[in-house]
């Protein structure tokens, strides 16, 4: 986050677009079936002969039964069929040892825990712990592997590159916070396992575990602090156009985005993805 990224081919940004759409929470879209018209009720048509034959005064006109007309019944309203159980999550291996699709589980409760508070705060942005995983896997590896105790606080601080201008791609971003948060007085880096350059973690900083602080090297706070700067704006995950200006705000790539959707996507679905879904991060 915070480096400067060239924007990929509109196919790729088509793919993503797509590949989002399996994020959508069931329930978060409304489907309107239309129905045909209803089926025809023919008419009943009453006939009677077109002459009567004269009778003789002692004749007597034969009985005639007259059945009785049918009554006529709207047809049934249509019934929409019952909505589909959404799919259990996937079991997922505790660790990145175990495969690819490896999640820690104090990563996992608390993608969860900020998914919970996001649905209480900003019920409108549709927030899904997976996307949340797949921006904590892009950036750091979950915590390299959920290296963190169990209120989520890293056991090493995790600090990026200092951003000088002597790495290729990165912008110079000269200090914004005195050193405080990422121990540079000249320049910044980013900072936690989500990677907030200093300035964005200030303005969305969120106390994620109700500790009274809010810490970019705790797993709690910084997966909170990472949906709410997602949902800024009123934008909900749940509309893939959306979820991908989202990502596009935390890094200006689409081959980011595309990384972060194949994640999120892997672990909605418990299917690993393939190296033509991780395109390279310029």
């Amino acid at each position: 986050m915070g480096r400067h990224r060239k924007r990929s081919s509109s196919t790729l940004r088509r793919n993503t677009v797509i590949a989002l759409t399996g994020l959508i929470p069931a329930g978060a879209i409304t489907v309107a079936s239309g129905y045909g018209a209803s089926a025809d009720i023919p008419f009943l048509r009453t006939h009677t002969t077109a002459s009567e034959s004269a009778l003789e005064p002692t004749d007597v006109a034969p009985a005639v039964d007259v059945a009785p007309a049918p009554t006529t019944q709207s047809a049934p309203e249509p019934v929409a069929p019952p909505a589909p159980e959404p799919a259990p999550a996937p079991a997922l291996p505790e660790s990145l040892a175990a495969g690819p699709l490896g999640v820690p589980g104090i990563n996992v409760a608390a993608y969860k825990s900020a998914e919970t508070l996001l649905a209480q705060t900003t019920p409108g942005c549709s927030m899904n712990w997976a996307l949340l995983a797949g921006v904590g896997r892009v950036e750091s590896t979950h915590a390299n592997d959920g290296k963190a105790g169990a209120d989520g606080t890293l056991f090493e601080p995790i600090l990026g590159p200092v951003l000088d201008g002597s790495l290729a791609g990165n912008n110079v971003i000269m200090d914004t916070d005195g050193g405080e948060l990422d121990g540079n007085a000249t320049y910044d880096r980013a900072v936690g396992p989500m990677q907030f350059l200093p300035a964005t973690w200030k303005h969305y900083a969120t106390d994620g575990n109700g500790d009274g602080r809010a810490d970019p090297q705790n797993l709690f706070d910084s997966a909170a602090t990472t949906g709410k700067y997602l949902c800024d704006g009123g934008l909900n995950m749940a509309d893939p156009i959306q979820a991908t200006q989202a990502i596009l705000r935390y890094n200006n790539s689409m081959a980011y985005v595309a990384n972060v959707v194949a994640w999120s996507v892997a672990y909605s679905t418990g299917i690993a993805p393939s190296e033509a879904d991780l395109p390279r991060i310029h």
